[in-house]
């Protein structure tokens, strides 16, 4: 019999990884976006739930786009225009 590692993040069960990076790296960006979640929820009035989750979501892993376009490249932006982004 074989035995595996798996590694999950507390913040998706679901998820399962082989790699310890991988699964560090998925819980950072989940961090991230319900950081952003907060954010857009507490800011922007008419914002739905969802709408913040799935936004947050969206700028987490994306987070080098706009990162980039948030220091005076906003070119970079255009990756996610044309729908290159995840």
């Amino acid at each position: 019999m074989a035995v595996e590692t798996l590694y999950r993040s507390t913040r998706d069960l679901e998820t399962t990884f082989v790699d310890r990076k991988l699964a560090d790296a998925h819980d950072q960006m989940l961090e991230l976006a319900e950081s952003l979640t907060d954010v857009l929820l507490k800011n922007i009035p008419d914002l739905t739930e969802k709408q913040a989750e799935d936004t947050g979501i969206f700028m987490a892993k994306n987070r080098a786009v706009f990162a980039a376009a948030f220091k005076s490249n906003a070119g970079a932006l255009a990756e996610l225009v044309q729908g290159k982004g995840e």
